[in-house]
């Protein structure tokens, strides 16, 4: 997150200040330096300072001063938390990109569950600093082992909330989803809003629309139910109700989840 490079120093004398330490030879340390500018787009960068360059040009030089020394494994504490949104997405494709070259294990902490989802192999989520669930980006985002997992997996997260349960079945109206044997009274249901649909046929959840998020290929609205919780639905189609209208929502089948109320864990 901070660069901690050194002012006065040159991009290359940055970069090639451990190896200096460490008592390397000069041709060594220049081509090492040259290597990990290449791999950086910095070569054209080495006779800077710091302070001629942009903040992910500034990163980039941090990166390449480990690259340098070869390590058995990066440490990377939200690299790109400094950057603007532009510069971040680039910046995290580098890193990607880099990790692949490379072959070398990266353990990289983010609040981004974007840049954890785009960027790992394996994604442990931590609450509290307790482990919640450790697995692939994809398996997070279709099978959370609970409730908080679901809801910070995603964007926007999956829709949460709690119900009643009548006869094994969701006690909510127009959305009566059977419920797994065992749930208590009352069960907490979880749909991500590409997996709800407009229903039709009168039935689902009635819904208001708050507010529309056009982002060209599809839309994101933003609603509350009559008691006003807030459920967000994707849109796929330019034909959508819009901001003040109602509609009725239902979930796609197989893709309700539902975590007891009480401990957050799946059950199912």
């Amino acid at each position: 997150q901070n660069y901690a490079l050194y002012p006065h120093y040159t991009v290359r004398e940055n970069m090639g200040f451990a190896l200096k330490l460490a008592k390397a030879s000069k041709k060594e340390i220049a081509e090492r330096v040259d290597r990990a500018a290449e791999m950086l787009d910095l070569s054209d960068f080495l006779d800077r300072k710091p302070k001629e360059l942009s903040g992910g040009q500034r990163q980039r030089v941090a990166m390449g001063r480990a690259i340098v020394r070869n390590p058995q494994v990066f440490l990377m504490d939200e690299p790109l938390s400094n950057l603007d949104a532009k510069l971040r997405v680039a910046t995290r494709a580098q890193i990607a990109k880099l990790q692949r070259d490379l072959h070398t294990t990266m353990i990289y902490v983010t609040h981004d569950q974007v840049e954890a989802m785009t960027m790992g192999d394996r994604v442990a989520v931590l609450k509290d600093g307790i482990l919640q669930q450790v697995d692939t980006p994809r398996e997070l985002y279709h099978n959370p082992v609970n409730a908080f997992v679901a809801g910070f997996i995603g964007s926007p997260s999956m829709n949460l909330f709690d119900a009643p349960v009548a006869d094994g079945r969701v006690d909510l109206e127009g959305f009566g989803e059977i419920v797994p044997s065992g749930a208590g009274s009352r069960v907490t249901v979880g749909v991500r809003p590409e997996h709800l649909r407009l229903a039709t046929d009168g039935d689902g959840l009635r819904v208001t629309v708050d507010l529309v998020e056009e982002l060209g290929a599809d839309s994101y609205l933003h609603c509350s139910t009559g008691d006003g919780h807030p459920v967000v639905y994707r849109a796929e189609s330019a034909d959508h109700p819009r901001k003040g209208e109602t509609m009725n929502l239902a979930a796609l089948d197989g893709e309700v989840r539902f975590f007891d109320v009480d401990s957050g864990l799946r059950l199912r």
